[in-house]
């Protein structure tokens, strides 16, 4: 029998990566061996699942970039500012950050459950970020100070968020704990999820307020601040209340 592929002659060579290294440390080190020893004339090509993998992999960093991209200009449409956005584009990179740290901890590797939750812990963190800027903005134009705004929407978000985070974090356990067939995938979803959720938000509850106050103070300077005349009774209450400390 002769074997072909892409019309060359061709042999078929399988293997599985050794304990501790990814798919992705296998096709690198293959490449760099058969760049070493393979005599003139010679090359390779990847088969099945690792030629997707291959061929895909390369192009990760150019839909990460399309997402942020869509993602800013969405952000832009529902801030009317090309400056705001940036208080929640510049949060995340935190929780992606716990992510990669939680998973480390946990001996596991970044994979594609990895990824996929990266993408939900994205949204969730997103969310939050786009919560807290949207609070903050709603009493700056009440009359409050930057200052103010920002640490007034932080105390008020701080139950729901709690919320959202610890039911997040409480239904991944299982996932984390998995055990059986299917483990190390499960494993890695939950614990890039519990890592990024955890680290994320207590950066955010510090991080957010002080990227509004810094963003709102340079679009103020590019557009003056249209207060709002009639706002929310919930907003008057915390601006009482702020005077009130005040006066004391």
């Amino acid at each position: 029998m002769l074997n072909r592929f892409n019309l060359y002659n061709s042999i078929a060579v399988t293997g599985t990566a050794a304990d501790g290294y990814s798919s992705g440390d296998a096709i690198e080190a293959i490449r760099q061996t058969a760049a070493q020893v393979l005599p003139k004339g010679f090359g390779y090509e990847f088969g099945g699942i690792t030629r997707e993998e291959a061929q895909t992999g390369s192009n990760t960093t150019i839909i990460f970039g399309i997402c942020i991209l869509l993602i800013y200009l969405i952000l832009s449409a529902l801030y009317e500012s090309f400056i705001i956005p940036f208080a929640v584009i510049l949060s995340v990179p935190c929780g992606l950050m716990g992510s990669f740290l939680f998973a480390r901890m946990m001996g596991l590797e970044n994979n594609i459950y990895l990824q996929t939750g990266l993408i939900m812990l994205i949204g969730l963190l997103a969310k939050t970020a786009i919560l807290l800027t949207e609070y903050a903005g709603d009493r700056r134009r009440a009359g409050m100070s930057l200052t103010q705004a920002a640490v007034s929407a932080a105390k008020v978000r701080l139950r729901p968020i709690l919320m959202t985070v610890l039911t997040m974090v409480f239904g991944m356990i299982p996932l984390v704990l998995a055990s059986g067939v299917g483990a190390n995938g499960n494993s890695t979803l939950g614990t890039g999820v519990v890592g990024g959720m955890i680290v994320g938000t207590l950066a955010l509850l510090f991080l957010v307020p002080s990227l509004f106050i810094v963003f709102q103070t340079l679009q103020e300077k590019i557009k003056p601040l249209e207060f709002d005349p009639a706002p929310q009774w919930s907003v008057r209450a915390e601006i009482e209340e702020c005077k009130n400390e005040k006066e004391e």
